[in-house]
């Protein structure tokens, strides 16, 4: 929403444009931290997003929790970062869902095996909090890049880009429709199972 873009633009303008001297312009890793806050904050990244998304990626280590303290630290660099609990908040949640809240990602994090002998695989259908805690901030508008669900666990479901959703959503059904085809026949003429 253009709203809360606005907002977000102007708590971090209002912050630059304080006192005299601070009116300097930004550089370096502040400017990067201010811009990739702006960019993480929307589903559509302009070009003009590169230079500071690939900063803030850039930042990885081999504990999953010290690229998240590496990565937050970062956007703390920004002047605005810490100005007020919903911008520490939102600085936060990017730092802890940028780059882990996409489909791929989901699919691969939330994949559980259901032990015993007739045990499956499944991808959970609930977003992790960190994820839910990112994409809907009142200071994100990510709903164009949202993943969302297709199906149900226990019969295969998964996560799919928005833009993919209704073709996967087709798949799916049409998947289903065939399996519980092929078990009503098996059933009707006794193959068990």
């Amino acid at each position: 929403m253009r709203l809360k873009r606005l907002a977000l633009a102007t708590a971090l303008s209002a912050s630059m444009t304080a006192p005299a001297m601070a009116q300097e312009l930004l550089t370096g890793d502040t400017r990067l931290a201010c811009e990739a806050i702006l960019c993480l904050a929307t589903g559509q990244q302009p070009s003009e997003c590169t230079p500071s998304l690939r900063r803030y990626f850039s930042i990885s280590y081999k504990k999953l929790s010290d690229t998240i303290r590496g990565r937050i630290n970062f956007l703390k660099l920004c002047p605005v970062a810490e100005q007020s609990p919903e911008m520490a908040a939102l600085v936060n949640a990017m730092g802890n869902g940028a780059g882990r809240c996409d489909a791929d990602s989901l699919n691969t994090t939330l994949r559980t095996w259901n032990g015993g002998e007739d045990g499956y695989v499944y991808v959970s259908n609930s977003m992790p909090s960190y994820c839910a805690a990112y994409t809907n901030h009142a200071y994100t508008d990510l709903n164009s890049i949202k993943p969302m669900y297709v199906g149900v666990p226990e019969r295969g479901g998964y996560w799919v880009e928005p833009a993919k959703y209704q073709q996967a959503l087709a798949e799916y059904n049409e998947r289903i429709r065939r399996e519980d085809e092929e078990r009503r026949r098996q059933e009707m003429y006794g193959g068990g199972g």
